[in-house]
């Protein structure tokens, strides 16, 4: 795929965690304007790399930039303001909290006028939240959770947006809810990496593509073509299955 001048940049970035490597010099891009879809089986390394983008883990190689600009030692509250929200895999809401005060949290970083634009702007991408606006986190469904985990990451009127597991644990009818605003925000120009286990969903969602198996990249290339030819999807399936399954003979006692 073709390098854009405004993008979010994942250049040979490695991460390990509890001394074993998860990411394995891993390269993509997400556009601005555009959503980027990130496929893989479990254990791949994808909520790694959102972690390690966010902040939240610190990686033992290689760079994560906006437009020519490092975060790579930046601290989450400064990777937020240089214009990079993530959601993590799991809502992870304040459950006593209102859905107004949730949002307000999220705007704690901003103005006043600024914070009073982003919620507008929030709420003009779920309108649904309107009707719950004095609801506890804790009496919303998972589909309604979700909307207002996505609506803080993009209070801030965020460049781009990375979200772990849309779906998890949702019902297909309840993600096609949530869909039209992560297209709307990427047709106001944010830049949208979506990790999606609805394949379907994501590569009809998506202009560009990667596969994650492993800790490495295995596909690149457009949503389109991953969508005409899934056997380049099934192969990395494939091959962790075999990698598991390569696994469990190593620890039976075959003498």
């Amino acid at each position: 795929m073709s390098s854009p001048a405004s993008a979010l940049k994942i250049d040979a970035l490695q991460v390990a965690r509890g001394g074993h490597g998860i990411l394995h010099g891993i390269t993509l891009e997400v556009p601005q304007g555009q959503v980027t879809t990130l496929l893989g089986p479990n254990g791949a390394g994808k909520s790694t790399m959102v972690l390690a983008v966010g902040g939240v883990l610190r990686p033992t190689g290689g760079e994560v930039s906006v437009n020519g600009t490092s975060l790579t030692r930046m601290r989450p509250e400064q990777i937020r303001a240089a214009g990079v929200a993530i959601v993590p895999e799991g809502r992870r809401l304040l459950p006593d909290l209102t859905v107004e005060d949730n949002l307000r949290v999220a705007t704690y970083a901003l103005g006043r006028e600024d914070a009073k634009a982003g919620i507008s702007y929030a709420t003009e991408l779920f309108p649904h939240l309107q009707t719950r606006w004095k609801a506890t986190a804790r009496t919303l469904s998972g589909g309604e959770q979700q909307m207002v985990v996505l609506a803080q990451a993009l209070v801030s009127r965020p460049k781009f947006v990375l979200v772990d597991e849309l779906s998890l644990g949702l019902a297909p009818v309840v993600v096609q809810r949530l869909i039209p605003a992560l297209e709307e925000a990427a047709a106001q120009g944010v830049g949208v990496l979506l990790i999606e286990q609805f394949v379907h969903v994501a590569l009809a969602l998506a202009q560009n593509a990667y596969v994650l198996e492993g800790g490495r990249i295995v596909y690149e290339g457009t949503a389109a073509d991953l969508k005409a030819h899934p056997e380049k999807l099934h192969s990395a399936y494939l091959l962790r299955e075999r990698r598991d399954a390569a696994e469990l003979l190593e620890d039976v006692d075959v003498d």
